[in-house]
């Protein structure tokens, strides 16, 4: 690695050597698991390049490559799997820059990776009144690039499912890594190669994505007196195709009076709460469906506010959020993500619940799959040791709940605990010095490894 050569080369272009702008470049939410926090949080790039263009991207890699200098790509770092750290050194790749839109048409938007969501949506709703389908609950921050390489799904999901799923990204167009890069644009089964890829086998430099008709959104919050009549309404609510929602969270309690700063004294202790959005025509379904509930009972809906503070959006109150939000005030919470289908998902669910008791706090979020309706867990735990955590795993595994485990930093162990083949086929071919965020992928590092412990990338740089 020829670092010195690298960065005179790249030297008129946007470089950040500076020590401590380079290490939070260098860094995403791995925090939010204590296993990937002992195991990181040294890790830090030698220093960062922000490009302004496609060609700019193509000359970055191109240099470091020449010079075998480790590229990590990413957008604002909200990912939490470690996605975006740089665990061998070398270039960090911001494309803050490439926040531009290029097209805005019925049903579909052109834009560049680096645009900011909430931004995206901003302007696609004032030219179009369009809107993304679905959207992390970072969306204030995270960028659409790192929303598709690092994401699964989030606020949406209830009714278009994920990310992956066929329709939900439309168009990607990637750069390679090579002595010279190439340009690729992918759709359909292609689009597997490189989404939800991390960056490990190209740089995604324009996103062709679906809209869908944007709404004044009604954020709700509903309390119920038990959770499992709480776990109950939300998948019934989901399940009412002619109600148009964009989220339902369901939190056990305590989660919403401990750790929802501004529901204190709207809240008790005992309440479990389930947190929708409606779209406003949708309101009359919506509220002919609670009455059907008679426990349940709404207590705020944005559209008709009465709390002396704005609670602010729903969406910030799910999916990653929750999780957000309990670190703050308990700061030995994590969280496990959780995937409960079939046709006993309750019951999968009602048996965890029972095992471990307090220990866990259940937070579910409703998802599409193949047109019928699941749970996907983001369990709060109690953090006490990495071997107790292990344990948890293994005995949601046993009761049939799949884990996607977030205390990894490889795409193999934070999924099915399997390699893509159509990604590591791809990583072969578009990076083949193995310098696109290097350790993320087992399958290229040790292609028999048995995951029965967790992988220890062997080129990540030692603590200093």
């Amino acid at each position: 690695m020829n670092l010195a050569a690298a960065k005179a080369a790249l030297a008129h272009l946007d470089l950040d050597e500076n020590p401590a702008s380079v290490k939070s470049k260098s860094r995403d939410f791995f925090w939010y698991s204590p296993v990937l926090k002992a195991r990181l949080d040294h890790v830090v790039a030698d220093f960062v390049v922000s490009p302004r263009s496609e060609a700019e991207v193509i000359e970055v890699l191109r240099t470091c490559y020449a010079h075998d200098v480790p590229v990590t790509v990413r957008g604002a770092g909200t990912g939490n799997y470690g996605q975006a750290m740089p665990l061998a050194g070398g270039c960090v790749m911001h494309l803050k820059h490439l926040d531009k839109i290029r097209e805005i048409a019925p049903g579909r938007v052109v834009a560049e990776p680096g645009i900011v969501i909430r931004e995206l949506d901003a302007q696609t709703r004032a030219a179009s009144g369009q809107e993304l389908r679905m959207m992390p609950s970072t969306a204030a921050t995270a960028t659409l690039g790192g929303f598709i390489a690092g994401g699964s799904g989030g606020v949406g999901s209830v009714r278009w499912g994920a990310l992956r799923d066929l329709g939900n990204i439309i168009r990607l167009r990637v750069v390679t890594m090579e002595a010279e890069p190439q340009i690729h644009e992918f759709t359909g089964e292609e689009l597997h190669r490189v989404s939800h890829a991390y960056g490990t086998n190209g740089i995604i430099t324009e996103i062709e994505m679906p809209l869908a008709p944007a709404y004044d959104w009604v954020s709700g919050f509903v309390t119920l007196p038990d959770f499992e009549m709480a776990a109950a309404f939300g998948a019934a609510l989901a399940a009412e195709d002619g109600i148009l929602l964009k989220l339902v969270t369901v939190c056990e309690a305590p989660i919403a009076e401990a750790y929802f700063q501004r529901f204190k004294g709207h809240v008790t202790p005992e309440d479990t709460t389930a947190i929708v959005m409606v779209a406003p025509h949708a309101m009359p379904a919506f509220e002919t469906f609670l009455a059907r509930w008679p426990a349940a009972k709404l207590i705020f809906r944005s559209d008709a506010p009465d709390w002396a503070r704005d609670p602010g959006p729903a969406y910030e109150y799910g999916w990653n959020h929750t999780t957000l939000r309990a670190l703050k005030v308990e700061p030995r919470i994590t969280y496990l993500q959780v995937r409960y289908h079939g046709p006993d998902y309750l019951e999968t669910i009602a048996r965890v619940r029972a095992h471990f008791g307090s220990e866990l706090m259940q937070h579910l979020e409703v998802m599409r799959e193949n047109g019928q309706i699941i749970y996907a867990g983001l369990t709060l735990v109690r953090f006490t040791t990495e071997e107790r955590l292990e344990d948890i795993v293994r005995i949601h595994e046993d009761m049939g709940a799949m884990i996607f485990n977030p205390h990894r930093y490889t795409l193999e162990e934070g999924g099915r605990q399997s390699a893509d083949a159509r990604q590591l086929a791809f990583k072969r071919e578009a990076d083949p010095k193995g310098l696109l965020n290097p350790g993320k992928m087992i399958a290229w590092d040790v292609p028999d490894w048995s995951y029965e412990t967790i992988y220890a990338y062997a080129g990540m740089r030692a603590a200093q």
